[in-house]
């Protein structure tokens, strides 16, 4: 081994004392020397310069020359001995390597000669230790002189010299420093104690008793002439607030604070004026620019930890700044002399007043800012009223625009950074803008209000500040005050403005009380009330500004109190209902639609005002309410015919040639069109928010590329609109309650990526989650992963959705199935999941089980709709397929014994057959639950393979009622009825007349007055149904409805359609024929009323000629019209459920039915409670009867919507986070009247209540079974299955009876409106 020179001994002596000097702080500050020698063991690990230390390379140098060829071959061994064998790991040759190694001589001798040198090197470095301290102190000493010289302020700390010291910092050291910083020692000594002070920790000179000296001395030194000693007093300060608790840091502060106050204050200093404006290179600027920003830094950090030490040091803090920014000079100067505060210097740095956005926004520093503004430094918020003030009447006589120019002008000649006095003034206008601003957000700001300010007679209130805030959004200038053009659009007083107004919107308790009265309001619509006049907005009032106030409008319109501020105003009762803001909002839109404005034509951001306009009228129209008041103005014509002149110009933009000068322009000019389109196309979408509103769009005929465009945005995850809180569920529920709804959906193939990823979930799993482990199986009969997809299904598949997608199709029913093989359409999914009734449907599954379980899940919600129940069963003989199933699934253990096979299938079957073959209310049938009991016998409800269906299935109460309805004439006046539980027999007249029946039979006797009985039938009835609401039943029932139905058609004025005469007999309707639909649904009705004893033997006949006559009789009203809709292609699509009920109420009898059918049928009640009354009828409008969609939908559901959300607003909200539509559920309820969903005897009141009340009963009927049904929806709504249990539960303990008091206060406040709208429906062309 080569031996160790001089010069290596050298050498190594500088590599350890690098390596010794890099480690000493974490050495040093060790506990013991254990503790050091473990520090220095474990260096790899925790010091991260580890590998670029000289003494480790050298090391790792000498040990490669020595032992690496070594290593190499020990490498090499190990390779070829394992080759033959099993492969090893990279770590098992490493520790075979490293043994061989440590046992070889080579590594023996290397370790014994790098003792032998260390202990010579260390040797010399102890001997030679007080040589090379001595020689260090004196170069570090050459050091400090040099950088002084060179000395730059930053604010980093110099953590590297505290190294250098070898001396405990002491307290006769502080005392010796301020000594030596006493202005009158030489510079040099004065430099020499600052640099010790800044390279001391900071720990060190606070425990020191002279502290709070020296922080008195420090803050005198800080007017030191010298920049350099001043610069070095900021950095110490800098490091003192970056490493110093909060008691330290809140002293240097409170003295930086009060330095600067008496900065300010004195007059020796040459404070700038505002005519003088800033010049920032100005070296005095500078350093008094740099005391300002280290303060203001230290504000916006305090705030994230001073909760974590006692208050009085925050309190200590806030008072001294608000001390200095409410400085005042002498005012007796003209504003142009006046000497610039220290506000002002603030806004330079801070121009957004960040600091003051943190220090409101935790409660407890925000108490004490607002308790010391409100008592101690009112005069920061007045001053900020006034600068505000000042910048709007400066706008107001249009200087400030001059003064812009003037600026400009002067930048061109002076590029230098030199803001101007009016500058200076803008941006202090901006930092109080944002002071006010935050300000306005907290209740206790707000309670500041109003303000007297100098000068100005009356106090300034909250909305005076508004209003003031909104005058500047059209007054100011379009162009910014910053002199950076990239801070244009952030720093534009309109866009500064509006961000703060947007603010305030977003709190709803600020927004209420300073945004949402008629002052503000009119004063945001000013500038439209001039345009619409012809005249010129304001003077500076650009398209900008009008951007502007649309969206501080859409945001009020998207909040309810807004929204009813923008349609009814401050005074909803008040007769000037077309002066409300939407009323100006919706005329000011329609005329850019209709370019019935000349100002703005030709403008580049025309379309950008017009669709940020819509956009408010969007937030309105989206809303039942809102509807109403804008449906006159037709907007959904307008926008559509903009939609199709923008999609028209979309296909004339000539195709960019490559290489040409116009490819950017043309390029530039296809997005702008593009963008428009579909800011028209999803202005259009938002009609289908509300029922009503989707008759509206799918009139304007533009249905379909609304779908599409929402099925684009919903592809790539974007929401539904920039102020909705939930997804695209409602608008996907309301448009799939339409037959044309449903088409389109299809169409844009919303459909079948809704199926394509059921499947991806239900059969495959999600493709991103790594298998390590098989899956588990599901718990749930609908695995999480699949439950929004299943939603999203019951929410899609309606009757008149489902009708159209599904009708005359057959399944496909193939001999085999690919794996592959993933559905696309509804079709496919009743194939492979509901009717499996092959095997090869089986084995295309790779979770049988639960695929199949999820499909009849399905089956049960679909058929809850009676009318789809009655498709299913025509088309694919649903229960057939599944009594097959079960009779599959028995297992025979004897000949005699035959056990069914209790599995997850089995009873989800049982379950579902039951709900299908059996009609009834909560009372009335008795379905079987879907999970085992913990018992001997964990289902004891009998399966069954074939019908009847087991009697313990048929409930016991109405099975043992003995319901009897004597028709004989000597029991005419004796009814026995059943209501629930209870059989009850009651006398009608008794021989004084006096009971409430009697009453009101005696009353459709007299008929002298017409206007006058009506009104009394209608009270006695009232006072029937609360009193004794079981009387009105059976024979009594019949004669009221009879009698009173009768006497309405003799007078012209409640009769709504005129009378048609009907000359067929039974004998010409014989031979005709009705769909399978209607005869499944007759056995159903039958089975029905003997299952109550109401109809007898010959019943399927006579029913059966009752709706062929029903259909022969409405047909000769009915229009002719082609339509691709296949439900308007021929007689009405579903079961006549109001025919069917009506037949059981008159007891079975086929005339007496039909009579009542024709005089009822001129009644307006008969378009909402009889569906197939207005099927393709000539009474309403082509365009109405084009749509497929029923009164019943685009009126009735629509005020429930509307009476849901104003009555039982908790319950609407439910609705919308569940992404379902009232609508939906309520158009079931009422097509099929209520069957299976209430008792017989409702379903009755039902019927009675809307003949004698009117039609209107039948919105307030479901509003009350919604308030019912309140605490149920909130609870299911967390659970995320509404839509299922609305539609599978009976609506158990709801009686019509109950709820009278409430129904006949809605009467009283929505009835005005809810008969004039359903008397127009004939007129429904607006």
């Amino acid at each position: 081994m080569a031996s160790f020179s001089s010069e290596d001994q050298a050498m190594l002596q500088a590599m350890l004392r690098q390596l010794f000097q890099s480690v000493k702080e974490k050495i040093t500050g060790a506990p013991s020397l254990e503790c050091a020698e473990e520090i220095l063991l474990h260096l790899e690990e925790t010091d991260e310069n580890f590998h670029n230390y000289e003494f480790v390379k050298y090391l790792r140098q000498h040990i490669g020359n020595t032992l690496g060829s070594m290593i190499e071959e020990e490498m090499e061994k190990c390779t070829s001995d394992q080759n033959q064998g099993e492969e090893c790991g990279y770590d098992t040759v490493v520790q075979q390597v490293t043994k061989r190694t440590q046992e070889s001589k080579e590594y023996k001798e290397m370790m014994h000669y790098l003792k032998n040198i260390m202990i010579a090197v260390v040797e010399s470095m102890i001997n030679k230790f007080e040589e090379d301290e001595t020689r260090n102190q004196e170069r570090q000493k050459k050091i400090q002189k040099e950088k002084s010289r060179s000395y730059c302020t930053d604010n980093c700390s110099d953590s590297d010299l505290s190294f250098s010291q070898s001396y405990k910092f002491c307290q006769g050291k502080l005392q010796l420093i301020l000594d030596q910083l006493d202005p009158g020692q030489p510079k040099e000594v004065r430099y020499e104690a600052l640099q010790t002070l800044c390279s001391t920790p900071p720990s060190d000179v606070l425990n020191c008793e002279n502290w709070t000296t020296l922080c008195e001395k420090l803050t005198v030194s800080l007017s030191d002439p010298d920049p350099v000693f001043s610069d070095r007093i900021l950095k110490f300060c800098a490091q003192t607030f970056s490493l110093s608790p909060l008691h330290m840091t809140k002293e240097v502060y409170t003295s930086l604070a009060k330095y600067l106050e008496s900065y300010f204050l004195s007059r020796e200093n040459h404070i700038p004026t505002l005519s003088a404006g800033v010049d920032i290179t100005n070296p005095n600027m500078t350093r008094l620019l740099k005391k300002v920003r280290l303060l203001n830094e230290y504000q916006k950090e305090a705030p994230s930890f001073w909760i974590r030490h006692p208050e009085k040091y925050m309190e200590e803090i806030v008072e001294s700044t608000l001390s200095l920014l409410t400085v005042k000079h002498d005012q007796s100067h003209v504003v142009s002399q006046k000497i610039l505060d220290p506000i002002y210097f603030f806004a330079l740095v801070d121009t957004k007043a960040v600091w003051f956005k943190k220090w409101m926004h935790a409660h407890y520093s925000r108490t004490t800012v607002l308790r010391l503004l409100e008592k101690k430094y009112k005069s920061l918020i007045t001053t900020a009223i006034q600068q505000c003030v000042q910048y709007f009447e400066l706008c107001k006589t249009r200087k400030a625009e001059e003064t812009l120019g003037h600026s400009k002008h002067c930048r061109k000649k002076q590029k230098t950074f030199y803001y101007l006095g009016q500058e200076l003034q803008y941006i202090y206008f901006i930092h109080s803008l944002c002071l006010l601003g935050r300000l306005l957000i907290y209740k206790q700001g707000r309670k500041l209000f109003p303000i007297k300010l100098k000068n100005k007679k009356g106090l300034v209130s909250l909305v005076d500040l508004i209003v003031l805030f909104t005058q500047l959004i059209y007054y100011s200038p379009s162009c910014p005050k910053m002199t950076s053009a990239t801070h244009a659009e952030n720093y534009s007083p309109a866009s500064m403005v509006t961000e703060v107004l947007w603010i305030l919107c977003d709190q709803k308790e600020c927004a209420v009380e300073c945004l949402y009265n008629n002052i503000v309001i009119e004063t945001l619509l000013q500038p439209i009330h001039n345009l619409m006049k012809g005249t010129e907005a304001f003077p500076n009032c650009s398209e900008t500004a009008l951007i502007h106030i649309a969206g501080i409008l859409a945001r009020i319109a998207s909040v309810e109190e807004g929204l009813i501020l923008l349609l009814y105003g401050a005074n909803m009762n008040s007769s000037q209902e077309s002066s409300t803001g939407a009323h100006i909002i919706a005329q000011f839109s329609k005329k850019l639609l209709d370019e019935d404005i000349s100002i703005f034509s030709g403008s580049q951001m025309l379309p950008v005002v017009k669709g940020a306009f819509i956009s408010v009228c969007r937030q309105i129209y989206s809303t039942c309410e809102g509807l109403q008041v804008l449906i006159t103005y037709n907007l959904h014509e307008s926008i559509a015919k903009a939609w199709k002149k923008t999609s028209l110009l979309s296909e004339r933009i000539p195709t960019p040639v490559e290489g040409s000068d116009s490819v950017s322009s043309v390029s530039q000019e296809s997005q702008n069109v593009m963008a428009w389109e579909d800011n028209l196309l999803d202005d259009l979408l938002h009609f289908a928010a509300t029922p009503k509103g989707l008759l509206l769009l799918q009139r304007t005929g533009a249905i379909n590329e609304c779908m599409t465009f929402m099925f684009n945005r919903y592809a790539k995850k974007l929401q539904v609109s920039r102020h909705k809180k939930f997804g695209y569920g409602v608008l996907v529920t309301q448009v799939a309650s339409t037959a044309a709804g449903g088409v389109a959906l299809k169409k844009s193939g919303f459909i079948n990526e809704l199926i394509t990823e059921l499947w991806s979930n239900l059969e495959y799993g999600r493709d991103d989650v790594r298998v390590t482990h098989p899956r588990t199986t599901p718990v749930d009969p609908i695995d999480r992963s699949c439950q929004k997809s299943f939603l999203a299904l019951v929410n899609l598949l309606s009757y008149p959705a489902i009708y159209e997608l599904i009708r005359n199709q057959d399944l496909p029913n193939k001999t085999e199935y690919s794996l592959r093989e993933v559905p696309t359409c509804v079709i496919d999914i009743i194939d492979r999941l509901i009717i499996l009734n092959s095997e090869a449907k089986i084995r295309s599954l790779f979770n049988y089980e639960q695929s199949h379980i999820f499909g009849l899940r399905l089956l049960s919600v679909i058929c809850c709709d009676l009318d789809t129940l009655l498709l299913l069963e025509a088309q694919y003989q649903v229960s057939e397929m599944l009594l097959n199933a079960q009779e599959e699934n028995i297992l025979e253990t004897s000949e005699s014994n035959r056990d069914f096979i209790i599995d997850g299938l089995s009873v989800e079957r049982n379950h579902v057959l039951v709900r299908i073959n059996l009609v009834g209310g909560p009372l009335e049938r008795i379905l079987p639950p879907r999970i085992l009991e913990k018992s001997d016998n964990p289902y004891p409800w009998p399966m069954f393979s074939s019908y009847p269906l087991p009697n313990c299935y048929l409930s016991d109460i109405t099975r043992n009622a003995g319901i009897k309805q004597e028709m004989g004439p000597k029991n005419k006046n004796t009814i026995f009825c059943v209501s629930g539980a209870m059989q009850r027999s009651v006398n009608l007249f008794s021989a004084d007349k006096d009971n409430d029946l009697g009453k009101l039979l005696l009353c459709l006797k007299i008929s002298d007055k017409q206007t006058e009985w009506i009104v009394n039938c209608r009270r006695q009835f009232c006072k029937m149904m609360k009193a004794k609401p079981d009387i009105i039943s059976g024979e009594a029932l019949v004669e009221l409805l009879e009698k009173f139905v009768l006497h309405l058609t003799e007078s012209p004025s409640e009769c709504y359609f005129p009378s048609v005469e009907y000359t067929a007999t039974d004998a010409n309707v014989k031979n005709e024929s009705l769909s399978s639909v209607q005869q499944l649904g007759i056995k159903m009705t039958v089975r029905y009323g003997k299952f109550l004893n109401l109809l007898k033997d010959g019943a399927e006949n006579d029913l059966t000629l009752v709706l062929k006559h029903c259909e022969r009789f409405l047909k000769q009203q009915q229009t002719s019209i082609k339509s691709s809709l296949l439900c308007l292609q021929g007689n009405y699509t579903g079961h006549d459920w109001f025919v069917s009920s009506l037949f059981m109420i008159m007891l079975g009898d086929k005339e007496k039915t039909f009579q009542f059918l024709r005089q009822f049928s001129r009644l307006l009640t008969s378009a909402f409670l009889w569906l197939p009354r207005l099927h393709i009828s000539s009474y309403l409008p082509i365009d109405t009867v084009d749509s497929g969609i029923h009164p019943v939908y685009f009126c009735s559901t629509h005020y429930i919507e509307m009476l849901l959300k104003a009555e039982l607003p908790l319950v609407f909200s439910a609705f919308h986070m569940s992404g379902f539509a009232p609508s939906q559920i309520c158009l079931q309820w009422i097509t099929q009247c209520f069957w299976n969903y209430l008792d017989w005897i409702e379903i009755c009141h039902y019927i009675a209540t809307c003949v004698f009340l009117g039609p209107d009963y039948q919105v307030y009927i479901c509003i009350a079974i919604f308030k019912h049904l309140q605490q149920d929806i909130l609870q299911h709504t967390q659970t995320q299955d509404l839509q299922v249990f609305l539609k599978e539960e009976a609506l158990h303990g709801f009686r019509v009876s109950e709820y009278f008091e409430y129904m006949e206060i809605l009467e009283q406040n929505y009835r005005t409106v809810l008969l004039r709208d359903m008397r127009n429906i004939r007129l429904q062309s607006t």
